[in-house]
């Protein structure tokens, strides 16, 4: 056993005890000290970097007179400038005649509108005015107020607006239109409303937005409106719409682009003939419908269709033959385009996936205060969404459908 240490007696080895520490350190305190010589360690760069700019801008140093100075000082102006070390005080020289223009402002300018994108997507996106001030506090150390958003809000509605109105410029022979529902607040009650979107395969091969419209509903009126938007801003050269069989829709059509076809969504059609399907046979009815656009070219696939209706009569499927026999003409048009192109244009499925991204984004808001907002929205997710690699990837090869045209 080890001897026990009585009180005030040292060990007999002589070895005194450790003591604890002396000197109490205040790491939060050195930490702010040692971010303080930082900051104003950039603070004094930057400003010595825009006294030598200055400086060879008007040939001459700070009081010195030259045969090569273009100018004289006329005092300066302190400007701020967030930086990762914090905020900085810029002390930017001013001349008499000769405009003084800086990279370090340049860079400012174009920091100040990434925080302001930043800022502006972070809301479009449903996230809170109170939680968008806690992220600013937390990236750059710099609360954001809700009137500071709110203005941000109203300049971004500018420019989303005018990227809505655009000129379409170019022919888009492909054309695809959709609409989607979101919630808004209205008097206390939460009612519906509707937007429309349309998107193009333009003479290049590479999508784009077309338009994005609010609807009071998904009705004929609705997609008057909108087709008459984009027949005004310069929609041309379309030979095949590709949609699902909506309210008003197939009539308008006609009526602004007669020279145009009309493709039903394949998938939009199958659900449709679903409806009329016991759960148990759900499988085997597709089965029969996907073997209808299977088939090398429209006259079989006429041929094939009224083998299915045939089947499904067998099967004491009335309605859903009546669904197949009445509507499966409306399902063949892509038959008359490139077959290179069939996969891509026979169903509404390059607008649904935007659509399901749109939905995942909305989701978190719940109701919007008014249509206007959810079209902001929508048309801000649309436009960043055509900025990636969505509208900078080539969709299809078109030097195949001149020929296909032609021939016919």
């Amino acid at each position: 056993m080890e001897p026990t240490r009585e009180a005030g007696v040292e060990p007999a080895s002589g070895v005194k005890p450790v003591a604890g520490p002396v000197v109490q350190i205040d790491e939060g305190r050195i930490q702010a000290d040692l971010d303080e010589v930082v900051r104003s360690t950039v603070e004094e760069t930057l400003n010595g970097l825009l006294e030598a700019e200055a400086d060879h801008l008007w040939g001459a140093k700070k009081y010195e007179r030259t045969e090569g100075r273009k100018d004289t000082r006329a005092g300066s102006y302190d400007r701020r400038l967030q930086t990762k070390a914090g905020e900085v005080t810029l002390t930017v020289p001013k001349l008499r005649s000769l405009p003084f223009e800086t990279a370090i402002i340049e860079r400012y300018r174009r920091r100040e509108s990434s925080v302001e994108e930043a800022l502006i997507e972070m809301y479009l996106a449903g996230v809170s005015v109170r939680r968008v001030e806690d992220i600013t506090q937390a990236l750059w150390g710099a609360r954001v107020s809700a009137s500071t958003v709110s203005n941000l809000n109203q300049k971004i509605y500018g420019k989303i607006d005018e990227w809505r109105q655009r000129p379409l410029v170019g022919e888009f022979p492909y054309v695809f239109l959709d609409g989607l529902w979101l919630k808004r607040s209205w008097g206390g009650e939460v009612k519906n409303v509707s937007v429309l979107i349309a998107i193009g395969v333009a003479q290049s091969g590479y999508r784009e937005i077309l338009g994005v419209s609010e609807g009071a509903k998904e009705d004929g009126p609705s997609w008057t409106a909108f087709l008459r938007e984009l027949k005004q801003r310069g929609l041309k050269g379309v030979q095949l719409f590709v949609s699902d069989k909506c309210l008003g829709l197939v009539e308008n059509l006609a009526e602004f682009y007669p020279e145009a076809s009309w493709q039903r969504c394949v998938v939009h059609f199958y659900r449709n003939v679903w409806t009329a399907v016991p759960t148990g046979k759900v499988k085997e009815a597709a089965a029969m419908l996907k073997a209808i656009h299977a088939q090398e070219d429209a006259k079989a696939a006429k041929e094939k269709a009224r083998q299915v209706v045939e089947k499904l009569r067998a099967m004491r499927l009335a309605k859903a033959a009546e669904i197949v026999e009445a509507g499966i003409d409306e399902t063949l048009s892509y038959f008359n385009m490139p077959s290179e192109h069939w996969r891509s244009i026979k169903t509404n499925n390059p607008l649904e996936r935007l659509i399901r991204e749109i939905r995942r984004r909305t989701r978190v808001v719940g109701a919007f205060p008014d249509g206007h907002s959810a079209l902001m929205l929508v048309a801000a997710r649309l436009r960043h969404v055509a900025a990636t690699k969505w509208g900078t990837k080539r969709y299809l090869q078109m030097n195949r459908l001149a020929e296909v045209v032609a021939i016919a």
